[in-house]
C-alpha cells in the first residue's frame, strides 16, 4: 500500500512498479539508488528512492529506511521534500519524492567557490524557517549538510534525506535511539554516531546527546561555508576534524562579512543551550545577518541569483558580486578594452600560427626546456602565456604559477615547491571573464576558478585564453 498526502489529508492510494517508467540514475545514498520516474497514469515525474531489503537487514540499516518514512509522513512544508507514495515488493522498498532537475547546494558551492552575501542571507533564512518548523513538530534532522539540502525549479530550498532524523517530545535525547539508547559507553558511541564529520556537534561527540539546536550548530557551518567556500572544521581526517570541532578550533579569514561573523560565532557554541535561536527562533531571525529579509512569504518570493562571493582585498577593496549595474568602474572598463561583450571574438592567435612552422615550434620548445622552469609540468606543450595569480576558492587562496598552453592547457603549479597542483578542464563551453584588472574567472561546466593576477593582467589573460579557445574550438561553433 502507499500513502498520497493531499495538503493535510491522507488517503490511501495501491501502487506498484508497474506504476511507473523507471528513468536515469539520480544519486545514490549509503542504503538507496535514487532514479527519475514517470508516473503512467499523469505523466507526473517523480524521484524514486529504491532501498534494496536484503542490503538494509544485512548493513542493519532497516531502522534508517522506516525513520525517513515517519518523518516525512509526518511534515508538510514547502522547505522539506514532499513524500507522495511508499509500497515494497519482495525485493525492495520504494518511496516516492518530489522530484527537482535542480541539484543540491554543495553542486552549486563547488561550481562557484562560494556564495555572496545576498545568496547566503537568503538560504540560510529558509534554512531557519524548516529548522522552527521541524523543532515544532519534534524532529532533529541531525545530517544537515549543503549535500542534503536540494533546489527546486524555483531556485528554493526542500531538505532531504531524514534517514539520521530523530523524532523526540523533549528538549533531548540519548544516544541513537531504539530500545535501550542509554549506557553505551564510549564504544556505543561510535558504533551510534550517525551525520558527516564537518558537521557533527561537539555534545555528540562528547556524551552522545542530541538537542534541538543540535541542527543550529549544522546551520552555523553551512553559513560559513557559503560564503568561505569550505566547512569551518574541515581535516584530511575525521579525527583531525573531530578534534578541532570539540576545541572550537577554526580560522576565521580577515574579509569574512562581520555580521556573517558574528552570527556563526553565536551559532558554533559548543554548549547547546548557548546558541543563538535554541530558546527562541525569534532571536536568531533578529541577527542583523538577516536584516532585509521579509520572512513572511518567504516561499513565493525571487529567489536571488546565485553568485560568487567577493570579498575586498588589499589589491581590490570594491570588488562586487553582481553582473549588471550603472556607471564605470575596473570590470566594465576591463570589458570595454577586451570587448568581453563578444567574449569568443574571432581572433587567430600568432602564437598558433607559429605552430605551422613546424622547425620554429620546435625550437621555441628547445628553448622553453632549456630556460624555462615549468617547461617539466606541461607534458612537452609550449606555454603561450604563463604568470603568478591567487587561485582563490570562497575566502581562502593559494599561491600558484598559472600556465596556458597549446593542446589546450591551463595548468596550475604550486612555483614555491615545484609541484604540479592541477588543470582547468578544457571544453568548448569554457569561458574566460574579466571582473577588473587583476581580477578573472575561468568557468567550465562544473566550476568557476577565481583567479587573481599578480599583475594588473587579467584582461591579457581572458584575451589569451579567448584565442586558444577560438583556435579550438571556434570552427565548431
Amino acid at each position: 500500500m502507499a500513502e498520497a498526502k493531499q495538503g493535510t489529508e491522507k488517503k490511501i492510494v495501491k501502487k506498484t512498479p508497474h506504476d511507473f517508467i523507471f528513468g536515469k540514475f539520480l544519486g545514490e545514498g549509503s542504503f538507496s539508488t535514487v532514479t527519475l520516474a514517470k508516473e503512467v497514469s499523469t505523466g507526473k515525474e517523480f524521484a524514486i528512492k529504491v532501498c534494496n531489503k536484503q542490503h538494509l537487514i544485512r548493513e542493519r540499516k532497516s531502522e534508517y529506511a522506516m525513520r525517513e518514512k515517519a518523518v516525512l509522513t509526518m511534515v508538510n512544508h514547502p522547505f522539506i521534500i514532499k513524500l507522495f507514495y511508499t509500497f515494497q515488493d519482495v525485493e525492495r522498498l520504494y518511496f516516492v519524492l518530489e522530484y527537482t532537475s535542480k541539484k543540491d547546494l554543495s553542486h552549486y558551492l563547488k561550481k562557484l567557490s562560494s556564495f555572496d552575501l545576498p545568496c547566503s542571507r537568503f538560504y540560510a533564512a529558509e534554512i531557519v524557517e524548516a529548522l522552527d518548523y521541524l523543532q515544532n513538530v519534534g524532529i532533529i534532522h541531525r545530517d544537515l549538510k549543503p549535500e542534503n539540502i536540494l533546489l527546486r525549479e524555483s531556485m528554493h530550498i526542500m531538505i532531504t534525506d531524514f534517514g539520521s532524523a530523530k523524532i523526540l517530545k523533549n528538549d533531548v535525547v540519548d544516544g541513537e535511539g531504539g530500545e535501550n539508547p542509554k549506557g553505551n559507553g564510549d564504544g556505543g558511541r561510535r558504533k551510534s554516531f550517525v551525520g558527516t564529520a564537518q558537521y557533527v556537534t561537539p555534545e555528540v561527540l562528547a556524551s552522545n546527546k542530541v538537542y534541538f539546536s543540535s541542527d543550529l550548530w549544522a546551520l552555523g557551518c553551512i553559513i560559513y561555508e557559503f560564503l568561505a567556500g569550505k566547512p569551518p572544521f574541515y581535516e584530511k581526517s575525521e579525527y583531525k576534524t573531530f578534534k578541532r570541532i570539540c576545541s572550537l578550533q577554526y580560522d576565521i579569514p580577515a574579509c569574512l562579512n562581520t555580521t556573517a561573523q558574528d552570527l556563526v560565532s553565536k551559532l558554533l557554541v559548543l554548549e547547546p543551550e548557548e546558541r543563538l535561536g535554541s530558546k527562541d527562533m525569534g532571536e536568531l531571525r533578529a541577527h542583523p545577518f538577516f536584516e532585509g529579509i521579509v520572512w513572511e512569504g518567504l516561499p513565493e518570493q525571487q529567489a536571488p541569483q546565485l553568485l560568487p562571493y567577493l570579498p575586498a582585498t588589499e589589491t581590490n577593496p570594491e570588488m562586487w558580486s553582481s553582473q549588471s549595474r550603472t556607471g564605470l568602474d575596473d570590470q566594465r572598463l576591463a570589458e570595454i578594452i577586451i570587448g568581453n561583450d563578444n567574449i569568443h571574438e574571432k581572433v587567430i592567435p600568432q602564437e598558433q600560427n607559429d605552430e605551422v612552422n613546424n622547425e620554429d615550434h620546435q625550437r621555441r620548445l628547445q628553448e622553453q626546456a632549456v630556460n624555462n622552469e615549468f617547461h617539466e609540468f606541461v607534458q612537452g606543450n609550449l606555454i603561450i602565456k604563463q604568470g603568478k595569480v591567487l587561485k582563490r576558492r570562497g575566502l581562502f587562496a593559494r599561491k600558484r604559477m598559472l600556465l596556458l598552453t597549446e593542446g589546450p592547457h591551463l595548468y596550475y603549479v604550486d612555483y614555491a615547491n615545484k609541484v604540479l597542483k592541477g588543470e582547468i578542464p578544457w571544453s568548448s563551453d569554457l569561458r574566460p571573464e574579466a571582473q577588473n584588472f587583476r581580477i578573472f574567472f575561468v568557468h567550465t561546466p562544473n566550476r568557476t576558478y577565481y583567479l587573481e593576477s599578480r599583475e594588473s593582467d587579467a584582461h591579457d589573460w581572458v584575451k589569451k585564453i579567448n584565442e586558444v579557445w577560438q583556435h579550438y574550438f571556434g570552427n565548431s561553433q
